[in-house]
């Protein structure tokens, strides 16, 4: 990781009690930035120490907006747990709502907050339905103009998400051949460590316009 920061920034994190946000947010806090999380209520515990916890709707724009109030950046974590293909509907009612109801929270702020949005590797053998709200979700991104850093990892490796570590030695087999390489390293596996590392770097580091991270990039952060 690189030095602290100089500039710190104010951040609003949605989703920010899940699987990434239980990563980033204390390293964002460690960095000096400030830090508030919209989470659902009753949920207040699940906030790290040095994070500020406001209960609020993810699915709703006036809740996202109400709790982003002047801060400068907003990172939309929200994702139904454990995709799987049997959650189509919950992609649609969850993961697209939730972004959806985020840039009409940024798109109404003045000055415009920069959306770090998480996203995934694209296009997809699996994962369809998935892969298309996430889709969905950053048409509307450049549809609005918004300035945003859209990162596209496809599996990250951590505590409880290790298994896809069986499939390394077929990754090394594809990335031998040129015909398969490319899909071999877009649809590559990042640590956790890396994710989070990008996560920080895209809040510190804002867009002008609509940033894309793949995976190649995200595991050099």
């Amino acid at each position: 990781m690189t030095p602290v920061p100089a500039q710190s920034r104010t951040v609003l994190i949605t989703g920010g009690t899940g699987y990434l946000g239980r990563a980033v947010v204390p390293l964002l806090v460690a960095r000096g930035h400030h830090v508030r999380m919209l989470v659902r209520p009753g949920s207040e515990r699940k906030v790290p120490a040095g994070a500020e916890a406001v209960a609020g709707n993810p699915l709703e724009a006036a809740s996202v907006a109400a709790a982003l109030g002047g801060r400068d950046t907003l990172v939309h974590l929200v994702g139904v747990p454990k995709p799987s293909p049997a959650k189509a509907r919950q992609f649609r009612e969850i993961d697209l709502v939730s972004i959806q109801a985020s840039v009409a929270a940024v798109e109404r702020e003045r000055p415009q907050p920069h959306l770090v949005y998480l996203s995934v590797a694209q296009p997809a053998p699996v994962m369809r339905a998935y892969v298309e709200v996430r889709q969905e979700g950053e048409r509307l991104i450049a549809q609005h103009e918004l300035n945003a850093t859209c990162l596209r990892p496809w599996y990250v490796l951590g505590p409880g998400h290790r298994w896809p570590m069986l499939l390394q030695p077929v990754y090394a087999v594809l990335r031998r051949f040129p015909a398969t390489r490319a899909g071999a390293e877009r649809l590559g596996f990042v640590t956790l460590a890396q994710m989070t590392r990008a996560l920080v770097q895209a809040v510190e580091q804002p867009a002008t316009g609509n940033r894309v991270v793949e995976v190649p990039e995200i595991r050099r952060a």
